[in-house]
């Protein structure tokens, strides 16, 4: 029959070409599933066939094929922007889209349960929660509190008709995971909801090393290698290798990572390896060789800075050097990086007092750090700095964060201040406190192994940090490693041995400083000043 629709009958010879071409393809799979030891119902209903091309397509009926198209096309005049025929296909100017249910399919018929439908006395787990839109976020929390949610055919911000029903049940347990950048975009009512009724987790990213949980390790490799179907299997040294890398990526002492997709690369990297060179077993020597060629996109960059810093003297790693210092820095979660930090001391443009400025595009916890090492640099010195500018830049890098480099800032000031050599054979990282106690500091194994691929022969690191030192075969004996507790020692170690008297001042001040502290009755208070002395 014809229907109250008009077409262009220009077009009418391309829609021909197209159902040959649907039924060609038809044809393909059907052949394909069928090699594949399928039945032939079960063919039959994942293609979708009608009965009237069903012979068609099993090659039972080659003359069928005019029948089918007489069957298909329909007599239009004019033009449309899409149609939906009577076999169901959604035609959009002559190209089928897809199959959308025919005309005389039942409304019932066209519904399609979502997840939340389907995971009904069950469990929704949904990663990412956070990037949802906020919309949906909302949807999911009527859900929730309703424990029922119709089934609608069309998303808001589509148009045109849709297939709504009645609410359906949809009671489950959800299960919401993400990271804590993403947890913060999450609705609000979402979190108090699941506060309320159920439970927020933090994942741990290390675990203790033990005997039990290297075996878990080792475990975890044998489980990777069967998942990869394609590696051989790992030797015990290969095993212990990788655990070794598991104790150097945790970051602190007596833990082992837990993030072991990083980890499951590794194995399959060191796999390869072998398998490119025909052994039976991956040994040590192909996780080693693994640890070198899969970098990290960070690590390559970071290669890539060091090789441009030396061809351009950015990057000095030996002589002596005023009010410049080699400062350590992480890039990603494992890449460490050498950036060199210069200070100034110049007569203050201001006529009230000096300022500090620091550039690099310092964010908030650097810049308070220039701060505090500033108040300890005035506190220890005899010398009045408050008529002065303080100026600290970050060489070639932007967007620093964090404390790490306070040793390193403070380093730089008191050479610039006292006009004291410091060695460029050494980088040192550390957060420092206004009493002048050198604090742990994360990724120190990191920011190791990028010193010494940097030519640096000397690091100075945190005394609370010396623990969490794992390094691989690779950087192990290149460089001397200082951990120190104190500004004092610090400035030992950097300082050119012309400029040792800086150092055993600051030491005497920190002895006296000490006792200060267990003496009682240390103050006296006169009542003709606002503030105590000492």
């Amino acid at each position: 029959k014809e229907i109250g629709v008009s077409f262009n009958p220009d077009l009418e010879h391309s829609i021909d070409n197209l159902f040959i071409e649907i039924i060609s393809w038809k044809q393909v799979r059907y052949q394909k599933l069928k090699r594949e030891g399928h039945s032939e119902k079960f063919i039959i209903k994942t293609l979708r066939i009608p009965k009237h091309i069903k012979n068609l397509l099993l090659d039972k009926d080659k003359e069928q094929e005019s029948t089918l198209l007489r069957l298909n096309l329909i007599p239009f005049n004019g033009e449309v922007y899409n149609i939906t025929t009577r076999s169901g296909n959604l035609l959009a100017n002559g190209v089928l889209v897809r199959n959308s249910g025919g005309l005389g399919t039942p409304a019932h018929q066209r519904v399609e349960a979502g997840l939340i439908h389907k995971a009904h006395k069950g469990v929704l787990y949904i990663d990412e929660i956070g990037t949802l839109h906020i919309s949906t976020q909302q949807q999911l929390l009527t859900v929730l509190q309703e424990k029922k949610a119709p089934i609608t055919g069309q998303s808001e911000m589509s148009s045109g008709a849709m297939v709504r029903t009645e609410p359906v049940p949809a009671d489950f347990i959800l299960v919401a995971a993400g990271n804590y950048e993403t947890v913060r975009n999450m609705h609000p009512a979402i979190r108090s909801r699941i506060r309320g009724s159920g439970y927020e987790v933090y994942m741990e990213t290390t675990m203790a090393d033990t005997l039990e949980n290297r075996r878990k390790l080792a475990r975890f490799v044998a489980q990777e290698v069967l998942k990869d179907r394609k590696i051989p299997h790992f030797t015990k040294d290969a095993v212990e290798e990788i655990i070794i890398e598991a104790r150097r990526r945790a970051g602190r002492k007596h833990r082992l990572t837990l993030k072991l997709r990083d980890l499951g690369g590794l194995v399959r990297a060191a796999g390869d390896l072998a398998l490119e060179r025909g052994k039976k077993y991956v040994t040590r020597e192909e996780v080693i060789q693994a640890k070198i060629l899969a970098k990290t996109l960070e690590h390559q960059m970071v290669d890539q800075v060091v090789k441009m810093n030396k061809d351009y003297s950015l990057l000095l790693t030996e002589g002596l050097k005023v009010g410049r210092v080699n400062a350590l820095a992480v890039r990603g979660d494992s890449t460490g990086v050498v950036h060199p930090i210069e200070a100034q001391i110049t007569p203050s443009m201001s006529k009230n007092e000096g300022k500090i400025v620091a550039t690099g595009q310092l964010r908030i916890i650097a810049r308070e750090s220039i701060q505090n090492v500033s108040a300890l640099i005035k506190k220890y010195m005899d010398k009045d700095i408050s008529n002065y500018d303080i100026h600290v830049q970050f060489l070639g890098v932007y967007g620093v964060e964090g404390d790490s480099a306070s040793i390193t800032i403070a380093t730089a000031l008191l050479s610039a201040i006292e006009n004291a050599p410091i060695r460029q054979d050494t980088a040192m990282t550390g957060s420092l406190s206004v009493r002048g106690e050198v604090l742990p500091v994360g990724g120190v194994t990191a920011k190791i192994e990028g010193a010494i691929d940097a030519g640096i022969k000397r690091i100075i690191i945190p005394y609370a940090n010396k623990d969490d030192v794992v390094l691989d075969t690779k950087h192990q004996g290149k460089a001397e490693i200082i951990p120190v507790k104190t500004f004092a020692e610090v400035i030992k170690h950097s300082f050119a041995q012309s400029h040792q008297y800086v150092a055993d001042y600051f030491k005497e001040l920190e002895v006296k400083q000490s006792s200060n502290k267990t003496t009682k009755s240390s103050f006296k208070f006169n009542s003709n000043q606002a503030t105590p002395t000492l």
